[in-house]
């Protein structure tokens, strides 16, 4: 069977001939490469905080909890920061990527100034009485964050972000009331979704 031959042209201006085969290799590596160079997200982050999240929602709707629920959403997006960072540590390391440089420094670079900035905005609008637009605010930040790093990484991750960005818009947009369900829905339910989805689809590959 006779090969596909290509041929190119060398700096000299010669021709080169270039088996098909080769060429084929070459863009292989070049896809390892490029894979190489992304973050990989386990899909059990997303479960851990997406149930975390649950959880809040579910505490905070009860009556009487329900004037500490600001309380119960800061305990619990710092225990899903801290558990969804471990399982993101845990599988850096078992993948052999280094924490301090690559992808995971570059994800960590666009993801902390937007959930600096929620800090920082929280305060304010607790300490203006404006507690009832925090949940958007959460959301909007969050889902821009995990839209810029997704850069790093899948683009499902960048998808989560822009549902969790859109979610922060209609919390703003709507009723206080429902604050507490938007966050539910975005840090419990989004979280939850897109974490089996995430790890289904790495499972498929």
């Amino acid at each position: 069977m006779r090969k596909s031959i290509v041929r190119g042209e060398a700096p000299d201006g010669n021709t080169v001939a270039l088996d098909a085969h080769a060429l084929g290799t070459l863009r292989y590596i070049r896809a390892s490469i490029d894979a190489a160079r992304l973050l990989a997200v386990p899909g059990s982050a997303g479960v851990a905080m997406g149930s975390v999240g649950l959880l809040a929602a579910v505490l905070a709707a009860q009556p009487a909890l329900a004037s500490h629920w600001l309380d119960i959403w800061l305990g619990a997006s710092i225990t899903a920061l801290l558990g969804g960072g471990a399982l993101m540590v845990h599988q850096a390391m078992r993948s052999g990527s280094a924490l301090y440089r690559g992808p995971a420094r570059r994800f960590l670079l666009c993801l902390t100034p937007p959930l600096a900035a929620g800090a920082v905005i929280t305060l304010a609008l607790w300490r203006h009485g404006a507690a009832d637009m925090i949940p958007g605010v959460w959301l909007l930040l969050y889902g821009c964050g995990v839209a810029a790093a997704s850069t790093q990484t899948i683009r499902l991750v960048g998808v989560m972000g822009l549902a969790f960005a859109l979610l922060g818009v209609c919390a703003l947009a709507l009723p206080p009331t429902y604050g507490n369900l938007f966050l539910g829905a975005g840090f419990g339910g989004l979280h939850l979704a897109f974490g089996i989805l995430i790890g289904w689809t790495r499972r498929e590959r």
